[in-house]
């Protein structure tokens, strides 16, 4: 349990949806997304969520052997943030700032486009740098690039990546290792991932349907979404954060999500409040059938009067070490904003019959407003059996 309270003081975004916050406001608003659509793969069409701003190189010469599609989406949801971490800076100084990053593919796209070059010509490109594909390089560049020179580390556990930063980040505050550190997750497009889930036959190439009798698989997406964490007060709480492993398989979950269900009792207890004080959760909802089937049970179990819930990634693909921070960020919204509406449920509406029913937010609805505190849950599950579970409060 955290022995302080840590708060969630501003949002940098970047996704399918859109380019900024404002952007991806207006998107969930409309359930559209520019971004999602066929991509042409070396071997076939995918159906992908895409960044489509041009992004910024690296700022500095200095940062040059850093430069990849991977830490430019991540510069681009810095930048929203950086009066934050400035006047953060001004405040605390750059050895009290932490940064912690979450990332499963960092700059494979860029040594990819190298070792094709090497194949047809016999050299690599003259701008490529070993370090731009290392799973660890995106903490430090951030670093690097706000000029921050506390703990700077980056969490690698696939589809959890991201949340897990969250609430590496939270430890940090907690021990008194740093007075502000900056979290969240960024991944970027590339051929090893396509390929590799379409080998396992986990890919859809078509939009995915989460919860649906027809649900095929899902879709990869990239983006970037960080957040400056501190114990200064603010309208959003860190409340509480569950963690498990169940190791069950190293790519499917156990189909009783016990290691699941865990997580999400973990992150109740740690928040100190019951199932029915969460007004929203944001479902994993891969699509896949044994995801789905896993989450939604164990969301019946944890949550047996019922909770407005939906799936996130038809609007912005799955984001794999950054889809629990982006998703994170969703939650966020709907308690530090109040025109946010809960993101909407993208679906066939075919319900499968073996899977419990879920209350999943079809329509325009935004959470209660009343007196007393408020609470949102984000989930995310992983490969080799990972579990996370955050509740943000208002």
């Amino acid at each position: 349990m955290s022995t302080s309270r840590v708060y969630l003081h501003a949002l940098g975004m970047i996704n399918a949806l859109g380019n900024d916050v404002p952007s991806i406001v207006a998107a969930l608003a409309d359930g559209q997304a520019p971004g999602m659509g066929a991509l042409q793969t070396r071997r076939g069409e995918a159906f992908v969520g895409r960044v489509m701003a041009p992004l910024e190189h690296a700022p500095a010469a200095a940062l040059a052997h850093y430069d990849c599609r991977n830490n430019r989406l991540l510069l681009a949801a810095l930048a929203q943030i950086r009066p934050a971490i400035e006047a953060a800076r001004e405040r605390y100084g750059a050895r009290r700032i932490g940064v912690v990053l979450g990332t499963s593919t960092s700059g494979i796209s860029a040594a990819e486009a190298a070792l094709a070059q090497h194949a047809e010509a016999g050299s690599l490109p003259a701008g490529f740098d070993y370090r731009q594909m290392e799973i660890g390089t995106a903490a430090p560049f951030a670093a690097a690039a706000l000029d921050i020179q506390g703990p700077a580390f980056t969490v690698s556990t696939a589809c959890t990546s991201g949340a897990k930063a969250i609430i590496s980040a939270r430890r940090l505050l907690d021990l008194g290792l740093c007075d502000a550190v900056v979290a969240g997750g960024v991944d970027s497009l590339c051929e090893l991932t396509l390929q590799g889930f379409a080998s396992i036959e986990s890919t859809s190439v078509t939009r995915m349907n989460p919860m649906s009798r027809n649900r095929c698989g899902i879709n990869i997406g990239e983006g970037a979404a960080v957040f400056l964490m501190s114990r200064d007060e603010g309208p959003v709480v860190l409340a509480g954060a569950g963690e498990s492993s169940d190791a069950h398989h190293i790519s499917a979950p156990d189909p009783h999500g016990v290691g699941g269900e865990h997580a999400l009792r973990g992150a109740l207890q740690d928040a100190g409040v019951a199932p029915a004080s969460i007004g929203y959760v944001n479902l994993h909802a891969t699509a896949t059938r044994k995801n789905d089937q896993m989450e939604a049970h164990l969301m019946s179990r944890v949550f047996p009067g019922g909770v407005a819930a939906s799936g996130t990634k038809p609007l912005t693909g799955h984001q794999l070490g950054a889809a629990g921070a982006n998703e994170l960020g969703f939650a966020w919204l709907t308690l530090a904003r109040d025109d946010v509406a809960l993101p909407r449920h993208l679906w066939d509406r075919e319900a499968d019959a073996e899977l419990p029913a879920l209350d999943l937010v079809e329509t325009e609805r935004y959470l209660p407003r009343h007196a007393g505190a408020q609470y949102v849950m984000s989930n995310s599950f992983a490969f080799g059996g990972s579990n996370v579970s955050v509740i943000l409060g208002r």
